[in-house]
């Protein structure tokens, strides 16, 4: 294609660069091919302008940059993250634009929101590709998934696979860092979805100012935003709207939506939904509180696209359970093992709380916390483990550079001077091995942090660790 194509407005000091013929659009060194454009991205640990010498060494045949490096056929622009990703738009033809778009952004709930809107939006006819933390998905085919929100490039190609499958709506989850990067920058939403906001992410964002900044961008590049009413943050995203907004909520009147009635079940939970002359009963298969506001968001977001309430109700009635949101895994025993991604203080609180509310016997937490990762909730999920747990082992989670002593030394703070008693046990293996073999006639043991990974991230490598794998494993020689 030609370099207009992917660059609409070329102003004069660049217009003799028209008509070069390029290939693909890439912002990594590494894989620019004969004839590419690479786009110099300033990245949070490298600067993609100190490689560009190396882009075309490989054959670029055009670089943009944000600063005059010197060469023959570059293209001086304002901001390259944004027009990286205009040009990953216009490299794939422009997908995004042929699709409906629903985002669905918030620090916990994003991936059980996203699965229950493609759930009822499939259920009525329409065909769904679904962007996020556990799977890509096009329409049925499963598509491996890197990042909760992918890079420019990846992302429109996921687009255009979608559009030339058929699908015309997009469930996507959209993360702090996205937004921030300008990875979703020049996409517009059918819905934008928030769910909540608690600490995560202050490695990268410092304070949580920043991290609520971030988030309130998402709202205005959308038709119609859908708010949780109950997050203390909920003020600041809607006057952050320039858009219809509507809002649910489980303890307040003055919302659009209201969950009442609420009755928990070990099963799952059933609740009724109130709108302006709407009333219904929904019923999902996970239980918990935090259950009902993911239904609750994915139950408004889908009403006001236009799906019947009586439709959107009766789908929830077959919502499938999502991978690693507390999945129960069958052990034959007469005690419980429950998988989650809980991995801040808030998704913890929320898990613990379920589990407390069926549990007959002990509640014996496994969990960990991340590596390079925001430090200050590691004694703060430490004291959510203590004050909801009756037994909690420490041990570790993707501790990457980091050295995993160090991060338990940091959990165990916020522990210490509690009366809840603990074990350290760093080897990930052998502390679900532990919580198992000392397990109790009705005890539930939560494992922590890890939900739909199959994975553990180390210094150096990354190794496979599946937790379902390691319960069977254990299981055999019980």
């Amino acid at each position: 294609m030609k370099l207009y194509e992917l660059l609409e407005n070329l102003n004069e000091t660049y217009i003799h660069l028209k008509d070069i013929e390029v290939g693909k659009v890439t912002c990594d060194s590494r894989a620019v091919d004969e004839g590419d454009v690479f786009v110099c991205i300033n990245g949070v640990s490298v600067d993609g302008h100190k490689f560009a010498d190396k882009a075309v060494e490989h054959g670029a045949a055009v670089i943009v940059c944000e600063r005059d490096l010197g060469f023959e056929n570059q293209i001086i622009v304002e901001n390259t993250r944004k027009e990286y990703a205009l040009m990953c738009s216009k490299y794939f033809g422009e997908p995004s634009k042929k699709l409906k778009l629903i985002g669905v952004t918030g620090t916990n709930g994003k991936t059980s929101t996203c699965m229950l809107l493609k759930h009822i939006l499939e259920s009525n006819g329409h065909k769904v590709g679904l962007i996020g933390t556990v799977q890509n998905m096009v329409g049925d085919s499963v598509l491996p998934a890197k990042n909760t929100t992918p890079d420019a490039f990846e992302l429109h190609s996921l687009f255009s696979l979608m559009v030339m499958a058929g699908c015309n709506y997009v469930v996507m989850e959209v993360s702090s860092h996205a937004i921030d990067q300008d990875r979703v920058y020049g996409l517009h939403f059918e819905a934008a979805v928030f769910t909540n906001l608690t600490q995560d992410h202050l490695d990268y964002h410092k304070t949580m100012e920043n991290y609520l900044d971030v988030k309130k961008r998402l709202f205005s590049m959308c038709n119609v935003a859908v708010v949780n009413l109950d997050d203390e943050y909920s003020k600041d995203i809607l006057s952050a709207c320039n858009c219809k907004a509507v809002t649910y909520s489980t303890k307040r009147n003055d919302s659009s939506f209201s969950g009442k009635n609420i009755k928990q079940k070990v099963e799952g939970v059933d609740f009724e939904i109130v709108g302006d002359g709407l009333i219904g009963r929904a019923k999902i298969k996970t239980p918990g509180l935090f259950s009902v506001y993911n239904a609750m968001a994915a139950a408004v977001c889908a009403t006001e696209i236009g799906i019947s309430f009586a439709d959107v109700l009766n789908s929830l009635l077959t919502a499938p359970k999502v991978k690693g949101r507390a999945e129960v895994v069958p052990t034959g025993k007469d005690f419980s093992v429950v998988i989650d991604y809980a991995h801040t203080p808030d998704g913890l609180k929320n898990i613990l709380s379920v589990m407390n509310e069926v549990k007959e016997g002990r509640l014996i937490t496994v969990f960990g916390c991340g590596g390079d990762r925001d430090k200050g909730k590691r004694p703060k999920m430490g004291l959510v483990a203590s004050k909801y747990s009756d037994i909690i082992i420490v041990t570790s989670d993707n501790p990457r550079s980091e050295d995993p002593t160090q991060i338990i030394n940091d959990i165990v703070e916020g522990i210490k001077g509690t009366f809840t008693p603990y074990e350290v046990i760093e080897n990930r293996e052998s502390a679900i091995e532990y919580a198992m073999t000392h397990a109790q006639k009705g005890d539930i043991i939560l494992l922590a942090g890890k939900g739909h990974e199959t994975y553990q991230i180390l210094s150096n490598t990354t190794i496979h660790l599946d937790e379902r794998e390691i319960v069977a494993e254990v299981l055999k020689g019980m």
